[in-house]
């Protein structure tokens, strides 16, 4: 079976252990421990993170695994909670004794899990967006999805564009939607832009018309940007035109899926976002370094599952990659090893975008990786 696993910026070739030690060693699995959201609101998110994990793990499994190891995944659902993903975390590295962890699908997921991993000192590579898993940067902690403040940045860039100068913003009011929120306010003058109404709403709230009218009726207001993801932003997006707010409205990457278009329905149209080029590989030019890799995935992971591919399974897709070629970079499952091995992680070509990190940045994406993306009948357009 033809190898998938890109490690860096060139294939590697698994081979077994030569020496007795080597030997020794391989009768061990690799562990990698996970947590994520494959119920609850935040589904959308762990389930598909779930499926790709599975899927890469079984098929590198059947070609010999990493250095002569199997490869042994143990995964815990936190259903979206946090205090959840921190007594799976703790199981995860004292009972299972995993070699390093993949996941946290949400933000507050990740933060949970963050000081277990820190304490214990075992690699953490976390599937969520916020810019606070890794800035200020944790010596044991990295991540691959954008963060919410590179979002911020390339949606007011394209504001400016089209020359938008007075905004509106409504935010889910805990995890991704408020660090995205805190996030725009901290960048957002520095384009030239002045936020004329700023609210608030609760993930559970079934209705946002009351925030969206004061938005509406605020004086100047030219384009409303929400932060948030699950439900929430398709509320808002369905209450937005429900009110007829003639207005350009935006939305962040965290409603990069699918599953956001089939939600908000015919009111989707003409939103921009900004994403990673996952979401639309046979629109990226070809001389676009991402193209035949997430052309790859999306086939792999669509054939598989029969349903779309997101941005989300993506994540998780480079998050088992940059770890396995860290372990085979190590030669060891070593923790202090791998740890530097991931850092030093360079010219890594996923579908998050080019990933090079260091010692003072832990997730190694330049906003060069979002794409801008509109909604057209019920589809993804390339736009920047």
């Amino acid at each position: 079976m033809r190898n998938l696993m890109k490690w860096g910026a060139a294939a590697v070739v698994v081979a077994g252990c030569s020496t007795i030690a080597g030997l020794a060693q391989a009768a061990d699995p690799i562990k990698i421990g996970s947590i994520l959201s494959v119920t609850g609101p935040a589904s959308f998110l762990g389930e598909p993170e779930k499926k790709t994990l599975e899927m890469y793990v079984e098929r590198i499994n059947k070609e010999g695994g990493v250095q002569g190891r199997k490869i042994e995944l143990v995964v815990y659902d936190d259903g979206g909670a946090g205090e959840k993903a921190s007594t799976f975390t703790k199981r995860l590295i004292e009972s299972d004794k995993v070699d390093l962890l993949i996941g946290g699908s949400t933000t507050a997921t990740t933060m949970a899990a963050v000081p277990l991993a820190e304490r214990n000192e075992v690699p953490f590579i976390s599937l969520a967006g916020a810019v606070v898993i890794v800035e200020p940067v944790k010596k044991w902690v990295f991540k691959t999805p954008h963060t919410d403040k590179m979002a911020a940045e390339k949606v007011f860039s394209d504001m400016k564009k089209r020359g938008i100068t007075k905004i509106g913003m409504i935010s889910e009011d805990a995890g991704f939607g408020k660090s995205g929120h805190d996030q725009s306010l901290a960048v957002v003058k520095s384009f030239g832009i002045e936020v004329v109404a700023d609210e608030i709403y609760s993930p559970k709230d079934p209705d946002v018309t009351a925030q969206l009218t004061k938005i509406k009726n605020a004086p100047g207001v030219q384009a409303v940007f929400n932060f948030g993801f699950g439900q929430g932003p398709a509320i808002v997006t369905k209450n937005f035109k429900q009110l007829g707010i003639a207005l350009p409205l935006y939305q962040s990457h965290g409603v990069a899926s699918k599953d956001f278009i089939k939600l908000a329905g015919d009111a989707a149209e003409g939103i921009r976002l900004p994403a990673a080029g996952q979401v639309v590989p046979e629109q990226l030019p070809a001389s676009d370094p991402q193209k035949p890799v997430v052309t790859a995935f999306k086939k792999d992971y669509e054939a598989a599952f029969k349903s779309d591919v997101s941005t989300f399974a993506g994540h998780a897709y480079d998050g088992l990659q940059i770890a396995l070629a860290a372990i085979n970079r190590a030669k060891s499952t070593d923790k202090a090893k791998v740890r530097d091995e991931i850092e030093k992680t360079s010219g890594y070509v996923g579908t998050g975008g080019l990933v090079s990190m260091s010692a003072t940045d832990h997730m190694g994406l330049s906003p060069s990786a979002f794409h801008m993306l509109e909604i057209r009948k019920g589809d993804w357009v390339l736009i920047d």
